[in-house]
């Protein structure tokens, strides 16, 4: 599987961004899929979730400020971000689930990972 991610760069704080991945040999309709991020020193925090029929989840700290959403026809997810913080910035993956119908945000869960695409959120 060959993942593409891109999106991540630096930002000021208040603005905005939009993380998007594909990858080959999976369809990101057929399973869930997540977005995730880590900062040094920190366990890989689960940010928001879409599974196969379009249920949606977030991580508290991201409700009204992050949206997920999936092009089916395209294969790509996106992560649109909004409001960045300095405490947003951090190495963030997609990630697919063969649970399709799994909501949720462990890790665990999640058996595809892409390389991660950078954020960082300073003035």
């Amino acid at each position: 599987v060959q993942w593409f991610e891109s999106g991540g760069g630096l930002v000021q704080p208040g603005g905005s961004l939009r993380l998007s991945c594909t990858a080959s040999e999976i369809l990101f309709r057929e399973n869930a899929m997540g977005w995730f991020r880590q900062s040094p020193g920190q366990e890989r925090e689960g940010v928001a979730n879409i599974n196969s029929v379009g249920n949606i989840d977030y991580a508290d700290s991201v409700k009204g400020r992050f949206t997920i959403s999936r092009d089916n026809a395209k294969n790509v997810l996106y992560l649109q971000m909004n409001d960045l913080q300095p405490e947003n910035a951090a190495l963030y993956f997609c990630a697919a689930s063969d649970l399709m119908l799994y909501r949720g945000l462990k890790a665990s869960a999640y058996s595809h990972w892409g390389q991660g695409t950078q954020v960082t959120v300073s003035s």
